[in-house]
């Protein structure tokens, strides 16, 4: 069963993700979050901080990544683990794979016409949203304004 990642980065004021437009298929001009293939042999955390600094050029002690949740897909055979985090600072993204840009929280995530995944970007960030005390140790309504 093949792995694949998904990586949601949050900029370090909780008020954007980062996201990419997707230059080939699967979904091809749709929105997505940065992720690719776990290598065999490779932990998925390694794989998360290795495809993070690959497709847009930020470094491993920029961010910290939680395991969120996972998505296994028994006819595709494969399974998909999403990883999220904050940004400790600004930082330069660059990456000539997809189009890479900050979304504001304020889309609506569950439109397939903009965004890939059949509408499971809207269900991480709505996981994000009711979990963020625990992932972003913060105590604020930074994720909702």
């Amino acid at each position: 069963m093949q792995g694949y990642n998904v990586l949601m980065v949050y900029s370090n004021d909780l008020h954007k993700v980062l996201m990419c437009r997707r230059l080939k298929e699967p979904y091809k001009g749709l929105s997505n979050f940065v992720g690719g293939k776990i290598e065999s042999g490779e932990s998925g955390m390694e794989a998360a901080y290795r495809e993070l600094l690959e497709e847009t050029g930020i470094p491993r002690e920029a961010i910290v990544f939680h395991h969120l949740m996972d998505y296994k897909y028994y006819l595709q055979d494969c399974y998909v683990e999403v990883y999220v985090g904050q940004l400790k600072c600004d930082v330069e993204i660059t990456g000539d794979e997809n189009d890479l840009y900050w979304s504001g929280l304020d889309e609506d995530f569950f439109d397939m016409s903009l965004f890939a995944g059949e509408g499971n970007i809207g269900h991480m960030i709505e996981q994000v949203k009711m979990y963020e005390d625990k992932i972003f140790n913060v105590h604020t309504d930074k994720l909702h304004m």
